[in-house]
């Protein structure tokens, strides 16, 4: 994994119900995070919506959360986060790219390996992938694949990137997938493959996959609420898993304090880092507004940046 010390990441917006919505905006934003030293940059993902989304999406039992709302209605404009990446790698030179989260079992998993490495290669190795399940079922019947099955067929997806990242002549055996002797070139930059970053509740399953891919963890639903109990939790499981813990990064949420003409309030948002740091969140999400205007997008930013690293490194 990468280097885990405090780190300050952003999202751009891939999804709006405006049919007239300039993307090159989305693009904008990423430049002036990169060039304000922003650590990470992710997207979100979905390839498709059934009629009622928002019903779906706050059904815990699921994989919802209590009380979730969609951003879009079900014809609402979503991105794909891969090309958007590609897009984003073009444009910038040092921020980190990731997905929060990548629907990875919809992808055939030797066309996602081939894809990821490649935007890997494009960006000098600044990608990672967060993954999770997902919670509505009419994506995956959209790709013919069961709902009820998708924790085993994200297993089996991220095994086979895996191999093909790592394997000069590539074998993999599942009662989904067998093949032997697969030459896939070029590799990730990244040692070891394209770090992985899975989401998820505090649960068994959840702390396989960390513990199976050596991943980070995105906690999901009431998780949220509680870092410091979540985050404990969450190690003693992989832990019991055969993980290591300790080299596990994870993310979590500032809590955002705008003032009374809706911009961020830089110092009192920076007030709920501390705690999220000493739970053991190592990677902060900060979601706000980017003017955009560049140069002041760029101010606006580099301020965000340099309360964060003063907050973090006292």
């Amino acid at each position: 994994m990468p280097d885990i010390r405090p780190q300050i990441s952003m999202q751009v917006r891939t999804f709006t119900d405006d049919v007239d919505y300039d993307w090159s905006i989305m693009l904008d934003a990423a430049r002036a995070m990169d060039a304000a030293d922003v650590d990470r940059l992710v997207v979100s993902d979905h390839i498709a919506f059934g009629d009622d989304p928002n019903a779906a999406y706050a059904n815990p039992a699921t994989g919802g959360t209590a009380g979730g709302h969609q951003p879009t209605g079900p014809d609402g404009l979503w991105l794909e986060p891969l090309t958007v990446l590609t897009a984003v790698a073009a444009v910038t030179k040092n921020i980190r790219l990731g997905t929060a989260i990548l629907l990875a079992a919809l992808r055939r998993p030797a066309v996602l390996a081939k894809t990821a490495a490649t935007i890997d290669v494009l960006s000098g190795g600044r990608l990672d992938l967060g993954v999770g399940v997902g919670w509505q079922r009419e994506e995956y019947e959209a790709v013919g694949l069961s709902f009820e099955e998708r924790g085993r067929t994200l297993d089996h997806t991220l095994d086979v990137c895996r191999a093909l990242w790592t394997q000069t002549r590539a074998s993999y055996a599942s009662p989904e997938l067998t093949f032997d002797g697969i030459h896939q070139m070029p590799k990730p930059v990244q040692p070891g493959g394209i770090p992985i970053w899975v989401s998820g509740t505090v649960n068994n399953a959840v702390a396989r996959r960390i513990a199976r891919f050596k991943a980070g963890w995105i906690p999901w639903g009431a998780d949220l609420a509680d870092p410091a109990r979540s985050i404990a939790a969450m190690r003693k499981r992989v832990s019991d898993a055969g993980g290591d813990p300790a080299a596990m990064p994870v993310q979590g949420y500032a809590r955002v304090v705008t003032q009374s003409d809706r911009t961020l309030d830089i110092d009192a948002t920076m007030a709920s880092v501390p705690a999220l740091i000493d739970a053991g969140v190592t990677d902060v999400r900060v979601t706000c507004a980017v003017p955009p205007d560049q140069a002041t997008a760029i101010e606006f930013l580099s301020e965000v940046v340099a309360a964060f690293r003063s907050t973090t490194t006292g």
